[in-house]
């Protein structure tokens, strides 16, 4: 089952240590800026290797929550437990004020 979560829960499961959470933006993308502590794992690539995903507890991100809900489904499907996807995305997040990362290599 997945769990839809909106920018501020989803930072307090972050901050507590309680999800992975995994960006399924292409790279171009998610350097542009990505919740803090997020690893870029494309919605292509788990699509092909879906059991590359860990095996509970994953909150799904993409620009607009569109692409997440379909990462987290497919992790579902796959069995994994406690699954969320952000409501919004991204955008919702930095709607929220909560600030995004960028990698330091692409920051100007």
């Amino acid at each position: 089952m997945v769990v839809n979560v909106t920018a501020q829960r989803a930072s307090e499961m972050i901050g507590a240590g309680e999800v992975a959470v995994i960006d399924v933006r292409p790279v171009a993308e998610w350097e542009r800026g990505h919740v803090p502590g997020a690893r870029q794992l494309a919605l292509d690539e788990i699509r092909a290797n879906p059991r590359a995903l860990p095996s509970e507890g994953v909150l799904f991100v993409c620009a607009g929550g569109v692409r997440s809900q379909t990462a987290a489904r497919i992790a579902s499907e796959q069995g994994v437990q406690r699954v969320y996807s952000l409501i919004g995305g991204t955008l919702s997040w930095t709607k929220a004020g909560l600030p995004l990362a960028v990698p330091l290599d692409v920051a100007v």
